[in-house]
């Protein structure tokens, strides 16, 4: 076996397994576009379920914590009104 055949091989193996479905998804796509996208459609609806599972989940998480939402790095960092009552 020489450098030349090993070569040869890896390229039969990238144009025979790697290449040719998609080869064949292109020929698809002439004869049914829907069913050529299918894997995207499929992908998708995974993305939509999910993303309004995880928005349902953090309603439901919002609503069961009751806790102060306001945006504050320090405690010095308060309102004005907090300011004006601690002096």
């Amino acid at each position: 076996m020489s450098w030349r055949d090993f070569f040869y091989g890896i390229q039969d193996i990238g144009e025979a397994l790697l290449i040719d479905p998609f080869d064949k998804i292109r020929a698809f796509e002439l004869e049914n576009w829907w069913g050529a996208n299918l894997v995207n459609w499929v992908f998708l609806l995974i993305l939509i379920v999910a993303l309004t599972y995880w928005m349902l989940e953090i309603k439901k998480y919002n609503e069961l914590n009751d806790e102060d939402r306001e945006a504050k790095a320090h405690g010095f960092l308060g309102n004005d009104s907090d300011l004006e009552s601690k002096h």
